[in-house]
């Protein structure tokens, strides 16, 4: 395969990982931080971009992908926490959030929007988003080669203009940045969702890598880093130069969310032409996350469900998430909360041991053992994201640890993980097995 190959695949990756969400979180963290931001955007770029390139290397090492990985838990475990994984990033939440965000930064400012609006609005987005998935092996020429280059030259006329245009300076920063913003940006990464989505998009790589002749684990692995060093680098740099926009804004008018906050600076610089390029962006954007995410749902679910083809899959997903859109941007956001609280922990756990596995064995009751307590805290989290209070289980958790950054399961984690591997030395033998 050729060097570009490297190259386009990782812009491909980008480009999948680059969903409104990516633009929107980055910018309200430069907002907010204002002197702090660089501790800040530290934090976020670590989440925000290392656990989801770390997750992608993860899955090189598998044949089967996220089952195979979430299977060292339980085979039963590995395919129902990795349905769940699609469907959560799939038709249920991400691909619904992203169509409505798209529709309401770039269609809303410009014609009335009406419920009618936006139904027809997702007809049209969710036909091409169809047809684009329909071949999902010129994936990489349709968005690595074309869509890619266009949102970067989107996002640098709205940087660019912001070092001419903007003159706001850095506020201090807010309360939830003042005493720890290194802390709290890291956190504030978690809410890209990317690696959970890295789940998913890391069987695309692996796959475009096999396409190309790729098949030696050791090389497989090697340039799957090397595409993720080139979304790594793509990602940090845009979540440096928005978040800084982000920094200048504090000066400019007190604002609710992120979106409102890029809208107000590409109003600012370039009226309604600005407008406009910020819809560009974001509808981009938008786009490839949720053909990424057709996608991979297709594959995934049409390999292991045997009636259906991967055609009906996408029909079926585009179907759902069509529906699903039409209830409204907020609504969907306060679904998908608690979900991501409950699952993101047992992402991160099911990732570090992966790669800590050959120190252990591969054994299955460290891997049971560390998400049996990180699942427990993360349903705690969860319920307590939805509106649940739990008494009995609040005045267990609430002593841990980092409790108080919402990084309690890290302690019932390595726990769980050491009571496993004593008891798999107690049994005297091996339990596991190695990806291959």
């Amino acid at each position: 395969m050729k060097a570009r190959d490297t190259l386009f695949i990782g812009f491909t990756l980008f480009a999948l990982f680059f969903g409104a969400g990516n633009l929107i979180y980055p910018v309200t963290l430069g907002y907010e931080s204002g002197s702090s931001y660089y501790a800040a955007i530290i934090g976020f770029v670590l989440t925000g971009v290392g656990i989801p390139i770390i997750t992608v290397a993860a899955i090189s090492f598998f044949k089967n992908g996220a089952t195979q990985l979430a299977g060292r838990v339980h085979p039963l475990f590995g395919f129902y926490f990795t349905s769940l994984v699609y469907l959560v990033i799939g038709p249920f939440f991400a691909i619904p959030r992203a169509a409505n965000v798209a529709f309401e930064t770039g269609i809303v400012p410009f014609i009335n929007g009406s419920s009618l609006t936006l139904f027809i609005y997702s007809i049209i987005f969710f036909i091409l988003v169809y047809w684009v998935s329909l071949n999902p092996s010129k994936l990489v020429d349709r968005i690595g080669q074309f869509l890619t280059p266009a949102l970067f030259l989107a996002i640098l006329g709205l940087v660019i203009g912001s070092f001419f245009l903007l003159d706001g300076t850095a506020q201090p920063p807010s309360e939830k940045y003042q005493t720890q913003p290194f802390v709290s940006g890291f956190l504030e990464g978690y809410l890209t969702m990317d690696a959970i989505a890295a789940l998913a998009f890391g069987i695309l790589v692996v796959t475009s890598f096999k396409d190309r002749g790729v098949t030696d684990q050791k090389e497989l692995t090697f340039k799957t880093i090397k595409a993720g060093l080139v979304t790594a680098v793509g990602l940090t740099s845009v979540y440096v130069a928005i978040g800084w926009i982000g920094t200048k804004m504090a000066t400019e008018g007190n604002y609710d969310n992120g979106s409102a906050i890029l809208a107000g600076a590409a109003n600012i610089m370039y009226g309604q032409p600005g407008t406009l390029l910020l819809g560009i962006i974001v509808g981009l954007a938008c786009f490839t996350t949720c053909v990424g995410l057709t996608v991979a749902c297709g594959q995934f679910f049409s390999k292991r469900i045997s009636f259906l083809s991967y055609k009906s899959v996408i029909i079926i997903v585009t179907l759902i998430s069509f529906g699903v859109s039409n209830i409204g941007l907020s609504q969907i956001i306060s679904y998908s909360v608690p979900v991501l609280v409950f699952m993101y922990p047992i992402t991160i756990v099911l990732i570090a041991l992966t790669f800590l596995s050959r120190l252990f064995n591969h054994s299955t009751y460290v891997y049971r053992g560390a998400i049996l307590l990180t699942a427990i805290v993360g349903l705690y989290d969860g319920l307590v994201a939805f509106g649940f209070e739990v008494s009995a289980l609040r005045s267990i958790i609430s002593p841990l640890p980092l409790f108080d950054y919402s990084l309690s399961w890290v302690v019932p984690a390595l726990v769980g993980g050491l009571i496993g591997l004593i008891y798999d030395k107690l049994k005297g033998k091996p339990t596991g097995s190695d990806s291959y």
